[in-house]
């Protein structure tokens, strides 16, 4: 565990560019039809879902046009526009969706300057909180290649007053360190649970220099993980596996921004509890020896 993080003093708030967000919140990518394209089932329960987030106390909403595409963000803003001053919403730029729901690249200086425009006309925005530029070498995974012709395209964006605060997605420790050396970096997200640990060198030394990181699929995403010692913490405390994984992220350390998703107004609110959960050192010593073991 993190020694800085340790149950009883777990930090509720963590800075995201210029403002205080809480810890958990929301990830607006089920707000769409399965693998984040096409419509919802239900375009209403989406609506109440993502209100009801923000009555918990959301204040931290990730989302992005390519999510629909377009349709997450329209959700966002029949649902919450106009917004609350202290919401801050994160969205993400980089990558478009193929006519079968295909993820492509889209990292050109006009499809990443379109996708800004499109971003704030769907929301309804005059600017936007916080950018990610979402690197697609790979699909799926980091891989390396310079990052510097992009972030210059989001950097002159910036500077014309259509982004406030720039972050980083699917990224290497290489490329995070050649952005934050290009301009302001003030989130990183990438893949990180109880298996996925490639990146704990770079939570710490993100968080020692006070840089949210985002990790995403918390238990694994589309295809699920199947690990007995989270079943078994879950059942101990009498919490859900969602939740057990969700607090240990909190606990792991400071700088972690959780954005778990999800159309389900039960799971929301299951997730919302996860904020209450400690974990005893015996339970995240039984959680951290996981990834030794998937090794």
């Amino acid at each position: 565990m993190n020694a800085s993080c340790t149950p009883s003093t777990i930090p509720q708030d963590f800075t995201l560019g210029d403002r205080s967000v809480a810890r958990l919140g929301y990830g607006a990518m089920q707000l769409s039809g399965p693998h984040a394209f096409g419509p919802p089932k239900d375009r209403d329960a989406a609506v109440r879902v993502l209100r009801h987030a923000v009555e918990l106390g959301v204040n931290h909403l990730d989302t992005s046009d390519f999510y629909g595409p377009h349709i997450t963000n329209q959700i966002i803003r029949e649902a919450l526009h106009p917004y609350r001053d202290w919401l801050t919403i994160v969205t993400k730029i980089g990558a478009r969706r193929g006519a079968s729901g295909e993820w492509l690249p889209a990292m050109s200086a006009a499809e990443l300057t379109s996708a800004v425009h499109d971003n704030l006309r769907n929301l309804g925005l005059d600017v936007l909180d916080v950018v990610n530029l979402r690197c697609m070498f790979d699909v799926m995974a980091p891989a390396e290649g310079t990052i510097e012709p992009y972030l210059t395209v989001l950097a002159e964006l910036q500077q014309r007053g259509l982004i406030r605060h720039i972050g980083l997605s699917n990224v290497t420790a290489t490329q995070v360190a050649e952005g934050r050396a290009l301009c302001r970096i003030v989130c990183v997200q990438n893949q990180y649970n109880l298996v996925h640990r490639a990146d704990d060198a770079l939570v710490g030394s993100l968080a020692r220099d006070g840089i949210a990181y985002v990790p995403f699929f918390p238990l694994g995403g589309f295809n699920p993980l199947q690990v007995s010692a989270l079943s078994a913490v879950a059942q101990k405390l009498g919490a859900t596996p969602m939740q057990v994984a969700l607090a240990w992220l909190l606990q792991r350390s400071p700088n972690l921004l959780l954005i778990p998703g999800t159309s389900s107004m039960e799971h929301l609110r299951e997730n919302m509890q996860s904020a209450q959960l400690v974990l005893d050192r015996e339970d995240v010593a039984t959680l951290d020896a996981v990834a030794q073991l998937k090794a």
